[in-house]
């Protein structure tokens, strides 16, 4: 199978996009592993968990050209983690946009920097295409993440037993030539 080409969100004013590698093990592990990040999820992830976390986005960039990147600051701190990764609701494939931010940087706008910058290379990349947002439907912040993005509410997914979950979603279509 033929590599995919390598996707990248370009930098934005304040954040730098990268791939995910083992080097980033720690500073995923603390992410992943933090109980207030993880809140609207059925747990926190292990170091363990966190490994196979990065290897799963290193088998996505290699499939698809994208997953999840590191975002950090044009200084190299790191804030979280942010892309477009493959996923479902309901048994149907749909694009995703997904972003986790450290619990100390929350609540200043970085998730939707980040978020703006991966839905635009949805646009550039993949439109016509529709990029969805599936959020625990108590989880208000993320919610607003995708409204600033330009999504509304277009389903509920029903695929998991213990949770019924909010799609956010919007049809992108490619930028008219100029």
């Amino acid at each position: 199978m033929k590599a995919a080409k390598r996707l990248l969100p370009p930098p934005t004013d304040r954040l730098r996009f990268r791939e995910m590698t083992s080097d980033d093990l720690d500073r995923m592990a603390a992410l992943l592993g933090d109980p207030d990040v993880m809140s609207y999820y059925p747990a926190p992830r292990s170091r363990e968990e966190s490994a196979d976390w990065i290897a799963r986005m290193q088998r996505s960039y290699d499939q698809h050209g994208h997953g999840l990147w590191i975002i950090e600051t044009h200084d190299g701190e790191f804030v979280g983690d942010c892309g477009v990764t493959w996923q479902s609701f309901n048994d149907t494939p749909v694009l995703e946009v997904g972003y986790h931010v450290r619990a100390a940087l929350q609540r200043r706008g970085y998730a939707t920097e980040a978020a703006l910058a991966c839905r635009e290379l949805v646009r550039r990349e993949f439109s016509p295409t529709l990029l969805t947002a599936i959020i625990h439907p108590a989880n208000d912040a993320s919610r607003g993440v995708a409204e600033k993005l330009g999504m509304t509410h277009i389903d509920d997914d029903r695929a998991h037993p213990w949770i019924v979950r909010t799609v956010m979603g919007m049809q992108l279509e490619a930028e008219p030539e100029r």
